[in-house]
């Protein structure tokens, strides 16, 4: 958690502001006894009601400087808690952009989108608890311990012995609550993967009838959760049983010697009695909020632990010095001797990789699923580095390259087609902000998507659903195409981006892509020869390897895998 109190640099008047207020009103109640005790002793006792009079006033005097300084308080930690998390989710989110695919295949969709709400509004209410309470909370107990000791050393002698007792029962709640606190959280994570992997394949678990068996596994699930909060949640519960005993059994003592002093007459007067009294009842409310912060600040540095190792997270894909890797090459792009591991993997995702490729040629990609298809391809744009090595571009090194200018000469169609809410001259403009509408409908024109345009009403203008669910997959597929060439990339990547076309629409988009005035290098990862037949270089993957290499005629003479790719389509198509 201190590692993350930067976020309120920004804040500091208000992070100081917010806790003066509260002591200001912790001051004002911390008279409030000593009026009442006045009230008794002087006023009620004497018979002057002119003094009871003024004495009530200074008490609504007190009551509205109090209101006054505690919504001034709630304010300014208001607002530095919620600046704070707005800091805090701004590094967060952009910590997570820059986080590779390896990175991001280790941690979880789930466990990001956690990290990202869940535990930031739990960091967030711990900010703003502490900046209420922290401070308040201690000045009104020990306050209150030294105006008891002031009026009647015994009492204070009370009060000692119970603040000593409370505090030992408040920290050993403490620290048997946050390791269980951080096993909820990872439950929670294990839950909200659940729904997200429910949600996401709802359509297959129907096709399949696995609903029970989801709702199963779900229940599963939601009961650790539940099991483990249950657990925590009774631990946390002792803290206000406890202290009510505590408190009320201190107040009997209170009583008690506050009752024989007055037999006695040692000193004490009635009104010191309720004082003392009113002065435990401050220490019994001000313990109760004292737990209550303490149960969501030790949420809190649970969750401040987890948001911190994605913030920490060293970058697995580094840019390197600009001279690093770089060396004169005739080849556009080259790969030498490339092998890429996720993570720790016993077997290399690909291993040594070496060929290249020349300015405005077109390369196929093909090979059985697994084979490393995809991974190839994103090592061109520096999604991932490579464990040896280099994949070159005009004779520089990728990681050396620099990922943003690196990127804007790539135009990359992924796997899964992904549209964003807005409308389709929103999602082509991601292309180039400042595209014109010819230009944009060019771009749509040579994907095949010029049909999609015309049904629409709005044209451009029509509207994109969320993930682009009111579209069609190859629909979908075709816009994320055109949305790449409206960037007029150098290096176009289509990534199994046509699975879902028809033949006739395929072929006429690899017509209309070899139709480009600006030539850029394309490569094409398909399941389909059909698709690749006519590219410039074929490469063929197994298990991460290059089984070969060459034009479609060469590959059927020399590689046996293409043989029998395209022979087991040739036969089921009839092509």
């Amino acid at each position: 958690m201190r590692k993350l109190l930067r976020y309120l640099k920004n804040y500091k008047l208000q992070s100081v502001l917010a806790p003066l207020f509260k002591l200001l009103e912790a001051g004002f109640e911390l008279f409030v006894p000593i009026v009442v005790s006045a009230i008794i002793d002087k006023g009620i006792g004497g018979k002057d009601w002119h003094y009871i009079v003024n004495m009530c006033l200074i008490l609504v005097a007190l009551g509205i400087v109090g209101l006054i300084s505690a919504v001034a308080a709630q304010f300014f930690a208001a607002k530095a808690a919620v600046g704070f998390s707005k800091e805090l989710r701004h590094d967060l989110f952009g910590k997570m952009q820059s986080l590779s695919y390896n990175d991001i295949d280790r941690i979880g969709t789930s466990k990001m989108i956690t990290r990202m709400t869940s535990d930031v509004n739990q960091i967030q209410s711990g900010v703003n608890l502490v900046l209420r309470l922290f401070m308040r909370s201690p000045f009104i107990v020990f306050g209150a311990m030294i105006m008891a000791f002031v009026l009647d050393l015994v009492s204070g002698g009370v009060f000692v012995a119970t603040i000593a007792i409370l505090f030992v029962i408040v920290f050993a709640i403490i620290l048997s609550s946050i390791p269980l606190y951080k096993k909820v959280q990872g439950k929670l994570d294990r839950v909200t993967a659940s729904t997200r992997e429910t949600l996401t394949g709802v359509r297959v678990l129907r096709a399949f009838c696995k609903e029970d068996e989801e709702i199963s596994e779900y229940n599963r699930r939601n009961g650790e959760l539940t099991k483990a909060q249950i657990i925590v949640g009774r631990i946390s519960a002792l803290m206000n049983p406890l202290t009510y005993a505590v408190i009320n059994s201190a107040i009997i003592v209170l009583l008690y010697v506050g009752a024989i002093n007055i037999d006695t007459n040692s000193g004490l007067s009635q009104g010191d009695v309720v004082a003392l009294y009113n002065y435990m009842g401050q220490i019994l409310v001000e313990l109760i909020k004292l737990a209550n912060l303490i149960i969501t600040v030790t949420k809190s540095f649970a969750c401040a632990g987890r948001v911190n190792e994605i913030l920490e997270m060293p970058v697995s894909v580094i840019e390197k010095s600009a001279l690093d890797g770089s060396e004169k090459n005739c080849c556009f792009i080259e790969f030498k001797n490339v092998c890429v591991n996720y993570g720790d993997a016993e077997i290399d995702a690909l291993s040594n990789i070496s060929f290249a490729v020349e300015r405005g040629q077109t390369v196929g990609i093909i090979g059985g699923t697994g084979a490393g298809k995809t991974t190839l391809i994103n090592m061109i744009p520096h999604f991932y580095d490579a464990k040896s090595g280099a994949v070159l571009i005009d004779g520089k090194n990728a990681s050396s390259f620099g990922d943003e200018k690196l990127r804007s000469k790539c135009g990359v169609v992924p796997q899964r087609a992904v549209l964003f809410k807005g409308t389709i001259r929103e999602n082509m403009l991601w292309g180039n902000e400042n595209a014109t509408d010819e230009e944009i409908k060019s771009a749509i024109r040579t994907a095949q998507a010029e049909d999609i345009i015309k049904s629409k009403a709005d044209g451009l203008d029509g509207i994109v659903e969320q993930g682009g669910k009111n579209f069609s997959g190859g629909q979908r597929q075709r816009l994320t195409i055109a949305r790449a060439l409206v960037k007029k990339p150098e290096i176009l990547i289509l990534d199994d981006s046509a699975s879902a076309l028809d033949y006739a629409t395929d072929a006429q988009l690899r017509k209309s892509l070899k139709e480009l005035d600006y030539n850029p290098t394309v490569f094409i990862v398909s399941q389909r020869t059909s698709s690749i037949m006519h590219a410039d270089k074929i490469i063929v993957l197994d298990s991460g390897k290059m089984a070969g290499i060459g034009t479609h005629e060469e590959l059927l003479k020399s590689c046996e895998i293409y043989n029998e790719i395209h022979f087991s389509q040739y036969e089921r198509e009839g092509a």
